[in-house]
């Protein structure tokens, strides 16, 4: 595979739409927008997170890196500053021991089922944190899930992807908000 990136814009559209219709609206019909300030939920359709996702495309308020295997995109990674995604999993217990907010972060990471393994996903960060350190850097962080010491789980737990993609990217934990979900940080 030959990777390249390309933010998610009105010019992309297309190519991210296809990526979430080939794989069921993704999780379901999240379409990626559990990070975002409308979340998804009760009350919340697939159409209604995909009209959601194309109007915060359209207006500029959304942050996320398309990988392609030539000119098929293959997957993604959506970033951005807390007000853009103030929705996170485990918020409560996030709450209880947050100290300083990040500059940055990191919500979804999605690989196309058939491309797994192969690289995309650590594609998808590396991009995103160059977008940041070009934005102008500052505090990143995600919330991974720790894969290593777990029993096998199937594929929607990572949606925020595996705690070892971040530590090779040099973010380090900082505190544990679930049994088996930390936040990690980095400074770009």
């Amino acid at each position: 595979m030959t990777l390249t990136t390309r933010m998610l814009s009105p010019e992309t559209w297309d190519d991210f739409a296809a990526l979430v219709e080939a794989n069921n609206g993704v999780w379901g019909g999240c379409w990626c927008m559990g990070f975002h300030p409308e979340g998804v939920g009760p009350g919340r359709t697939r159409e209604g997170n995909r009209q959601a996702k194309l109007e915060h495309v359209r207006r500029g308020t959304v942050h996320q890196v398309l990988v392609y295997d030539g000119t098929l995109c293959v997957g993604w990674c959506q970033f951005g500053p807390p007000p853009e995604l103030p929705t996170i999993k485990n918020q409560r217990s996030y709450d209880q021991g947050a100290a300083e907010p990040p500059d940055w972060r990191i919500g979804c990471i999605f690989t196309s089922a058939k491309e797994r393994g192969k690289g995309v996903a650590a594609a998808a960060v590396a991009a995103a944190l160059d977008e940041i350190r070009r934005s102008g850097g500052g505090i990143v962080e995600a919330y991974p899930e720790q894969t290593e010491d777990r029993p096998p789980q199937r594929g929607a737990y990572l949606h925020t992807g595996p705690e070892e993609l971040y530590t090779r990217h040099g973010f380090t934990r900082v505190r544990k908000i679930a049994k088996w979900r930390w936040v990690m940080r980095v400074q770009v």
